[in-house]
């Protein structure tokens, strides 16, 4: 697999190259506390030149025929490689939400994959109990593939979210 990187992206994002863009597509949405449902997305991953993606998603909750009828989740963070840490990881993803938290991730990046667990999670007095998570991205057939795992609630980590996205021009 060969990713064509833009002239202006930063030599150090060359293992995040295949996230930039905009993507569309629908995953699923479940917990212990909740009912299972689709939802749609809508990622954007761009950069100006400087070592860093810029990480904006919005989700929508989704009808039987696929209409969106409200908001869901929406989060704005950064994706930073960093030096090789002594657990191998290379690369943090820094999210806030809208909703009282802000995440803190450190992972692996290897070639059209990424796997990632909260190194620390804040949240207002007034959010929800969220204590962990983890995420794996992955570049499969030119989609977006992504899942999370979450520990919230007084429950422990277990499958929260997944979804399927494709490169939108």
């Amino acid at each position: 697999m060969v990713f064509h990187l833009d002239a202006t992206l930063h030599a150090d994002l060359a293992p995040l190259a295949w996230l930039v863009g905009r993507w569309a597509g629908a995953g699923l949405v479940g917990y212990p506390t909740m009912e299972s449902q689709r939802f749609g997305q809508e990622v954007v991953c761009s950069h100006d030149g400087r070592p860093f993606l810029e990480w904006r998603s919005r989700t929508w909750l989704l009808d039987e025929d696929g209409r969106q009828v409200r908001p869901l989740a929406t989060e704005v963070g950064f994706w930073r490689p960093v030096p090789v840490h002594d657990d191998g990881s290379n690369v943090e993803l820094l999210l806030t939400h809208p909703t009282g938290f802000v995440e803190m991730y450190a992972g692996v990046a290897d070639t059209a994959k990424v796997e990632l667990r909260t190194d620390g999670v804040m949240r207002s007095p007034f959010a929800k109990e969220y204590t962990a998570g983890h995420r794996m991205y992955g570049y499969v057939n030119s989609n977006l593939m992504w899942v999370m795992d979450m520990a919230a609630v007084g429950q422990p980590l277990q499958s929260h979210v997944s979804a399927e996205l494709k490169r939108v021009e």
